[in-house]
């Protein structure tokens, strides 16, 4: 007779539905809910290392807390210390608004248990996952065989794209000389683009960005030519920088990429998601030529981190560069499924597209496009409010949803100490940054319940000296 293992008592209680799970489990399920209910959400803010450790102490024992203890510590310590990405006033780095939709299946994700890397393992994920990317594959313009895969963030989906951009121009390297070991980009290109490229030991080589501060296609050309196009695998632009929010010129990159055969990125970590708004869709003319591109859904297209669009004009080339071999994992490599990770650097995934997808499914893509136009009318009035108090200066008109000013008469630590005081009454969370050496005030529109209000309140407390 076969006789059934009996596990210890403490390991038994860690697998398995009982009572205490279920208890557990409609209090999460509450948590979750009332979080979800409240308008607005609270900024909070962060608590010192110190003042942490008096209110949580050592929460990892051999014996464990229990998980109702556990809850209620992160809910009335540990959360409050976090500052909330969705609040309509935080207008720092680049917020993040999922929808309810998203957030409520981002609960399923975590409950269903799937295996997001294989169509073996999780077909119907993958399915689902390649229809939320042809959506975005469709308003850059790129042809039916375009595909990819959900990654974590925009630095895995740069890195992956360069890797599949220098496998490919090595794959077709058939003279003498060094292999092409050369990106070009410009100086506001996203940071993880030049952390790419010391990964991969590869040189980035900067382009000077026109009048408008985009790259251009005679600016790149200039470039090309005086290092030798030959020794380039990849061109990055980006549409929708993260400092300025500008979109390069495309098109004419486009042009160059083409005329010298290089590779074409484009990085719309956060700025791809205008592609969906009518009114400022013609500004990403020539993306439709892009071999690779990006798009963070966590950013401006409301899904919860960690979700990046990667996207290929020919896929097959990225497989080629991507897929890891082993023994194990024939059944895999050898299948003619669509396996996400063959895409992109990395094996196991969750499947991180479906909560984007679920919101797109229940919500349509007109809704989404009528979000994002939201959040282009807000700033725009931002532009305007600026233009009409004496004391602030716009650096640049906007492209998209982020705008950049001075507060005249500022010194940096004037600014520091605004930002400092707003968010220590929880009033908003607006962080300075920088340009060509002076700090000035920074706004990212991409939740849609930030209003005209928030704005002019914000904007309000600049009247006085910090």
């Amino acid at each position: 007779m076969r006789r059934h293992r009996r596990w210890p008592p403490r390991l038994a209680a860690v697998h398995g539905f009982d009572e205490t799970t279920e208890e557990l489990g409609q209090a999460i399920l509450k948590y979750a809910e009332e979080r979800l209910r409240l308008d607005p959400v609270p900024l909070d803010g962060p608590r010192t290392k110190e003042q942490l450790d008096v209110v949580a102490g050592e929460t990892i024992t051999p014996d464990g807390m229990g998980g109702l203890p556990a809850l209620r510590l992160f809910e009335e310590d540990l959360a409050p210390a976090c500052i909330s990405t969705d609040h309509p006033r935080y207008l720092s780095f680049i917020p993040c608004a999922p929808t309810e939709a998203a957030t409520l299946f981002d609960l399923v994700v975590g409950a269903s248990s799937i295996y997001g890397g294989s169509w073996l393992e999780g077909a119907g994920a993958v399915h689902a996952e390649n229809q939320a990317l042809r959506w975005i594959a469709d308003l850059a313009g790129l042809p039916p065989q375009a595909g990819g895969v959900f990654v974590p963030g925009g630095t895995v989906g740069n890195l992956s794209a360069l890797v599949a951009a220098r496998a490919t121009a090595r794959a077709r390297h058939t003279g003498e000389g060094p292999r092409p070991n050369k990106v070009a980009g410009t100086v506001s290109a996203h940071s993880s683009i030049k952390s790419a490229c010391d990964v991969m030991d590869a040189d980035l080589v900067g382009v000077q960005v026109d009048e408008r501060q985009r790259l251009t296609g005679d600016n790149l050309r200039r470039v090309l030519e005086a290092e030798g196009p030959e020794q380039f695998f990849a061109v990055v632009a980006t549409c929708g920088t993260t400092n300025f929010g500008i979109v390069d010129d495309l098109a004419s990159v486009a042009e160059v990429c083409r005329e010298f055969g290089i590779w074409f990125h484009v990085d719309g970590a956060y700025g791809g998601a205008g592609l969906a708004a009518p009114s400022v869709r013609h500004l990403y003319a020539g993306i439709e030529h892009a071999d690779s591109f990006i798009v963070d859904p966590h950013k401006w297209l409301f899904a919860p981190f960690d979700c990046c669009a990667l996207l290929y004009r020919e896929p097959a080339l990225a497989r080629a560069a991507h897929t890891q071999k082993a023994s194990y994992l024939d059944v895999l490599t050898e299948a003619p499924e669509w396996n996400p990770t063959d895409y992109a650097v990395g094996l196991t995934r969750r499947a991180r597209g479906l909560p984007f997808w679920f919101s797109l499914a229940a919500h349509g893509t007109r809704a989404y496009s009528a979000a994002i136009e939201r959040t282009l009318e807000v700033t725009r009035f931002a532009a305007a409010e600026i233009e009409r108090r004496d004391h602030l200066e716009a650096l640049r008109e906007p492209d998209l949803s982020v705008i950049v000013f001075r507060r005249l008469g500022w010194t940096p630590a004037d600014y520091h100490a605004w930002s400092d005081r707003i968010l220590a009454e929880e009033f908003a969370f607006v962080v300075p940054t920088s340009h060509e050496g002076e700090t000035v005030a920074r706004f990212a529109i991409v939740n849609p319940n930030t209003t005209e209000d928030d704005i002019a309140a914000i904007l309000d407390s600049m009247a006085d000296p910090a």
